[in-house]
């Protein structure tokens, strides 16, 4: 099962800010691989790569860090208020794939 379905492809209520950051963070990362990959083809040294994947790594955290908050303060509040707790246990389940 793709981990879309099932879920009646909902949407998010960011901001055009919010969305915006995401994406320019998200653009950023897409080039930082594609650099690690030249990196790679180009046999540069294994310790500079690593460093690289490591950037990347703190990078996606960043994003992960501001989605969720964006995701609470909008999605999850807004399914509270209309009654839908089953969004709690949902939240629960993506937290605790997160710090695994």
């Amino acid at each position: 099962m793709d981990e879309h379905e099932g879920h009646n492809h909902r949407k998010a209520h960011h901001s055009e800010k919010t969305k915006g950051n995401l994406i320019s963070r998200l653009r950023k990362v897409e080039g930082q691989i594609r650099g690690i990959t030249r990196m790679v083809e180009e046999d540069l040294y294994c310790d500079d790569v690593l460093n690289q994947i490591r950037s990347v790594e703190s990078a996606l955290n960043g994003i992960r860090k501001m989605l969720l908050e964006a995701h609470i303060k909008s999605c999850v509040v807004e399914q509270i208020h209309e009654g839908r707790q089953e969004v709690v246990e949902e939240l629960m389940t993506t937290i605790g794939k997160m710090v695994r």
